[in-house]
């Protein structure tokens, strides 16, 4: 299918950009539900897993919710007010749904579905406003088992873009930035063409504007979500997402170059933390007592180099953006 969407000049002076957690909780959900999981992903994904049992049945619910194609309801991405709203913000506009637009959404997972909605989704369905509450609890297990770990390095990626992206507009102009967002995306001077769309979109059922988010975990593919007033979204696969999980070839030599500051132990947990883990996992990758590990974390997180996530009864370790500063590296990840 291909689509077009129309601009006027108060349209393209209403063209912004945002960053959704959200999205990416969306996106990622999607990118774990395929078998196999995209090749780019692929070690993230196997990290997830390995933890999944401590999610329990949210990750269930929410796999029912996003599956691997077709409908992404609508309801899981309200339309972003500012540049970086937080996910408790966003979890805010969720769980203040309206029953309709969720059972609209439900609907359509459920007509994509053969007819039947899955089971783990008629509580839902039967009373929204009691389950919504639910979902943004399961969505926050999630985020803290999958995504929260990272978010400091996948902020960074999806931030870098949108700087290109703004220079790239003012240096060129907007119609060579909206032309260069992705190769089935094309800017034709009136309007913006967009192929292989799942659904259409076009401006008699949009709101004004184009709201543009960059995604760590839509790629290879361009979405889109239409729901008025809000205006259309297009979510396109932020720049240098291929090299989000890998690891710098010079971790060694920087983390021996900070032992002479930090102290060797320290600095060696800096440097596994590329990879997020346990206090436990983190003792048996370097070979330090769990209470030692125990003891340089809390001084490496009093120092703003690293931070605790829960997620279930674990808690995971993450480096800051701070820590990911001092290795060189804005969002780099996994050996």
């Amino acid at each position: 299918m291909r689509t077009e969407l129309h601009f006027s000049a108060q349209d393209l002076a209403l063209t912004r950009f945002a960053v959704s957690p959200m999205q990416e909780v969306v996106t990622s959900l999607r990118a774990l539900a395929h078998s196999p999981v995209p090749a780019l992903h692929r070690r993230w994904a196997g990290r997830v897993r390995e933890r999944s049992a401590a999610a329990g049945p949210a990750l269930e619910r929410l796999a029912a919710l996003v599956p691997p194609t077709g409908h992404l309801p609508d309801f899981l991405n309200p339309a972003p007010t500012g540049f970086s709203p937080t996910l408790a913000e966003e979890l805010t506009a969720i769980t203040a749904t309206g029953a309709g637009q969720v059972r609209v959404d439900l609907d359509i997972l459920a007509a994509e579905a053969g007819g039947r909605l899955p089971a783990l989704l008629a509580p839902l369905y039967r009373d929204p406003a009691a389950q919504l509450p639910r979902l943004a609890a399961d969505i926050e297990a999630y985020w803290e088992l999958a995504l929260a770990p990272y978010w400091a390095r996948i902020r960074a990626l999806l931030a870098a873009d949108v700087f290109h992206r703004s220079r790239q507009a003012a240096e060129h102009g907007t119609a060579r930035m909206l032309g260069e967002l992705h190769e089935t995306v094309r800017w034709d001077g009136s309007a913006l063409r967009l192929e292989q769309r799942h659904c259409g979109v076009t401006r008699l059922s949009a709101g004004a504007g184009l709201l543009l988010l960059p995604s760590a975990f839509a790629w290879p593919r361009v979405l889109t979500r239409v729901l008025p007033p809000d205006p259309p979204q297009l979510i396109y696969p932020a720049r240098g997402t291929a090299t989000l999980w890998e690891r710098p070839a010079d971790t060694t030599d920087r983390a021996d170059a900070l032992a002479g500051v930090l102290g060797r132990s320290r600095a060696r947990l800096l440097a596994e933390l590329d990879s997020p883990g346990s206090t436990t996992e983190l003792a048996r990758r370097t070979g330090l007592s769990p209470a030692g590990v125990s003891q340089h974390l809390t001084a490496l997180r009093a120092a703003g180099l690293t931070s605790a996530h829960r997620a279930g009864h674990a808690v995971l370790h993450a480096r800051t953006a701070v820590g990911d500063s001092l290795f060189g590296q804005g969002g780099r990840a996994f050996e």
